[in-house]
């Protein structure tokens, strides 16, 4: 039997994308569950598998995993003989530690840019959020660039490193960020992921409205 995967509306559920990535790209069979945000049935169903009932949660026989780095660990041990992460030791070391930084970290833009796969907005970018996305451009443009021979994404070959960065190539979509042409063309590279195309798509079926993550202004 499949494992189960519990996520949110595609359209907003950053951390639902992250879960999701970490089976869907790397061609790991699951059934998808997908419930709407902040409802009853929402709280009342992750009950049953998180103590802190949110979104996602990962089924895997008898075993729930909660929280989408505990996922992608779990994924890459238990399923991609530790292919999740690049091969090179110290490439591996700096991928984590990327990974950890986008985890917990960025909180102005996670603040100001909320995921709204759907939307074109404009919201006002303050000091903190402005740090955030150069950090970030950062690391998609001049930080990608030594691995550029083994590939176009953070690390060569995609990783979950990328999958960790996904919600934000979404969300610099929707708000207009610019970026540096290199940061621009990692973007592009993660926007035509087949992986990234098929959760896109079907976010933009969704018709659900949650006000809290409407920001800003429409364009």
């Amino acid at each position: 039997m499949p494992m189960k995967l519990i996520i949110a509306n595609k359209n907003y559920s950053s951390w639902s994308l992250r879960g999701w990535l970490a089976l869907e790209a790397f061609g790991v069979p699951f059934e998808e569950v997908k419930l709407p945000l902040f409802t009853d049935t929402f709280y009342d169903t992750l009950a049953q598998y998180t103590p802190v009932k949110k979104v996602p949660v990962l089924v895997d026989g008898d075993l729930s995993v909660w929280d989408s780095l505990a996922i992608a660990e779990y994924v890459n041990e238990t399923y991609l003989d530790g292919k999740g992460w690049p091969a090179d030791r110290a490439a591996r070391a700096v991928a984590r530690a990327t990974v950890a930084e986008m985890h917990c970290g960025y909180s102005a833009v996670r603040s100001a840019m909320p995921m709204n796969c759907r939307a074109r907005r404009h919201v006002a970018i303050d000091d903190a959020v402005r740090k955030d996305i150069a950090a970030i451009d950062a690391i998609w443009g001049e930080k990608r660039l030594p691995y550029a021979d083994q590939g176009e994404y953070l690390f060569g070959e995609f990783s979950l490193a990328d999958v960790f960065f996904a919600p934000v190539v979404f969300r610099f979509v929707t708000y207009g960020v610019e970026l540096s042409d290199a940061a621009k063309a990692y973007q592009q590279t993660m926007l035509a992921h087949p992986a990234m195309k098929r959760w896109l798509a079907d976010a933009l079926t969704e018709t659900d409205v949650v006000e809290e993550d409407e920001a800003g202004e429409p364009i």
